[in-house]
């Protein structure tokens, strides 16, 4: 990036979280205050089938479209500010995205210097991947490329950078390489900065955003979140903030929080870098501002990951109210009613009764619980017509009260991620500078087999070792885990993680002496006979788990009420464990109001 002052923090602000989020996002983060760089994430597994199955359709498709409609509002702000645009939208069409911005600045009147990153879309070489004969017809096979292309672009005087699938990280990593001349010999620079990208990454989640303690007062304006911002230095440390004004925070439970979403143990891999997570160190520096130092880095692993979705067949679903009495026999009867009344049992289906009902419900809604079928079969008319017309056909011989939520439909497809692996220098990683140019970016010229996840050295948030004298052994109290901890879930394909965290060493030494794998499992019962890791980051007081298998197959293939594991996390807070009386939350509990006297009545006026 040309006339830069590295002596200066880069500033660099996100707007986009997922395909779909705030629309007014770029506005606000470009007349909200100074930055240098804005990024934006549009990208997820289920997002990337949602764009291959646009391009099947029309192949000058396959880009996150709302990504032109932010510009065509703030292009001319973002030149006019000086401020350079890096956003994943591309998907799996970046030349298409970067043309289209191209011919939309041609049409408002202006000259932006466009370039893109490819070289990611691997679906011609599917083949080459390792995947599961059962998983489906590949829709999407992509690469996660690391942060040097979008640099090689930036430093060409790239105006506006997109790519397809990067990592989360990398549009706030390239940006940085740039501005700083990092190389791939950088590994505590580039460590650094890929934990303020992924803290950043997904927006709001930064800054209040399905937060934990969102209620506590920690969070003084909840409704709408301004969007992050990390000014990130030259040895990779960094500061996180938002612009002034705006709503929600910046605090070290919020941050603390969005570094536990969606990763596994203390080495979080990517393409230019392993990043220790249990190395960050977290502190509060001001208002609104926390410092994220001491993150280490090592050598970048020998593969890179594949991102794959297929379309794994067909799936249809109904749900079923059942209420008041005897709720078992009546679910019963409704499975066995569907199962004879199909002329073709589906490959799969799987009768999930909630019992969201209450004894002598003083409502309806109370009274209630909720029987889903759900059914998959490679053959739409099994689990279309059939499967819907066999679901209603029995409603007036059914149980007492027979009710279905709404009517069935007739199905749609469903997804199905892959995760796969293949070695970096089989992966063709390319700039497409503004005028043109194709520049080949190498891979990393050293790398070494990642070490597994559990790599801490068990030292606290303050260097010291951890030992058994730091436990509580006050008195106890049978109250909700999510009194005195923090947690945030979230998926990746068929495996979900949750991580928690705890108010300071004390708490923490509790956490992690309690919260055994085998006490999970007893506190989640759908985990008991599912493989769980857990893993410990006693620098920021958290351990995270990892549960394979829990979301079914990923994407859309949807087991459960929660199909991203998004409330699994609260689901464990709620529940109810003895945690010593002396245990310090991370956010102390909101007060209680006091208890105030019946005003009396005021006198009556006299007559006068």
């Amino acid at each position: 990036m040309t006339g830069r002052n590295l002596a200066a923090p880069l500033r660099v602000g996100n707007m986009s979280g997922f395909y779909g989020d705030r629309i007014s996002a770029m506005r606000e983060m470009l007349e909200g205050g100074e930055l240098d760089v804005l990024t934006g994430d549009y990208l997820a597994e289920l997002t990337m089938l949602i764009l291959g199955r646009d391009r099947m359709k029309n192949a000058d498709f396959g880009y996150a479209k709302t990504f032109l409609r932010q510009l065509e509002d703030c292009l001319g702000l973002a030149l006019e500010k000086n401020v350079r645009i890096v956003a994943n939208a591309g998907g799996l069409n970046p030349a298409g995205l970067a043309g289209a911005v191209v011919e939309l600045g041609s049409r408002l009147g202006l000259s932006p210097r466009v370039a893109h990153v490819e070289g990611d879309d691997l679906i011609d070489r599917v083949s080459e991947l390792d995947i599961p004969a059962d998983a489906g017809f590949p829709v999407t096979a992509n690469a996660y490329l690391g942060g040097f292309g979008i640099a090689r672009c930036l430093d060409a005087g790239a105006d506006i950078v997109v790519t397809g699938r990067v990592t989360d990280a990398s549009v706030i990593v390239g940006p940085a390489i740039s501005h700083f001349g990092w190389t791939r010999t950088d590994l505590d620079a580039l460590a650094g900065a890929t934990v303020a990208g992924h803290v950043i990454e997904c927006g709001t989640q930064a800054t209040g955003g399905n937060y934990a303690f969102f209620n506590r007062g920690e969070i003084a304006d909840p409704v709408t979140p301004g969007f992050p911002i990390a000014e990130i230095a030259s040895d990779g440390t960094s500061v996180i903030t938002k612009h002034a004004g705006t709503g929600g925070a910046v605090t070290v439970g919020t941050v603390t929080s969005q570094l536990l979403y969606e990763v596994t143990g203390a080495r979080y891999g990517g393409p230019d870098v392993v990043t220790r997570l249990d190395t960050a160190r977290l502190e509060q520096e001001g208002p609104d501002r926390v410092r994220i130092s001491g993150v280490r880095g090592e050598t970048a692993p020998t593969t890179t990951k594949v991102s794959v979705t297929c379309l794994g067949g067909f799936r249809n679903e109904v749900t079923f109210l059942l209420t008041g009495l005897d709720i078992e026999d009546k679910a019963a009867l409704v499975e066995r009613q569907i199962l004879a009344g199909l002329a073709t049992r589906p490959a799969e289906i799987d009768f999930r009764l909630s019992r969201t009902d209450h004894a002598d419900a003083d409502t309806q809604a109370a009274a209630t619980a909720l029987l889903t079928v759900v059914a998959w079969d490679p053959d739409s008319d099994v689990v279309g017509r059939a499967f819907s017309d066999a679901a209603v056909a029995m409603i007036l011989a059914s149980y007492p009260g027979a009710t279905p939520s709404a009517p069935p439909g007739r199905g749609g497809p469903y997804g199905v991620y892959v995760p796969a692996y293949l070695d970096q220098e089989k992966v063709p990683h390319v700039a497409v500078l503004p005028d043109g140019t194709r520049v080949d970016i190498a891979p990393p010229e050293h790398t070494e087999e990642m070490g597994d996840g559990h790599a801490s050295d068990g030292l606290d948030a303050e260097g010291a070792s951890l030992s058994p004298s730091s436990r509580s052994t006050a008195s106890t109290t049978r109250r909700p885990l999510g009194d005195v901890l923090g947690a945030r879930s979230g998926d990746k394909g068929g495996t979900a993680n949750i991580g928690l965290w705890a108010g300071d060493a004390a708490a923490y030494c509790w956490m992690r002496e309690t919260l055994t794998v085998d006490e999970l499992r007893r506190l989640l019962p759908e985990t008991a006979d599912l493989p769980v890791e857990r893993y410990e980051l006693p620098r920021i007081n958290a351990v995270n788990f990892v549960i394979d298998g829990l979301l079914g197959k990923g994407v859309a293939h949807g087991y459960r009420w929660d199909p991203q594991a998004k409330g699994l996390a609260e689901w464990l807070r709620s529940r109810l464990i003895d945690v010593p009386d002396d245990i310090t939350a991370p956010v102390p509990a909101a007060p209680v109001p006091a208890a105030t006297a019946p005003a009396e009545p005021a006198p009556a006026e006299e007559n006068a």
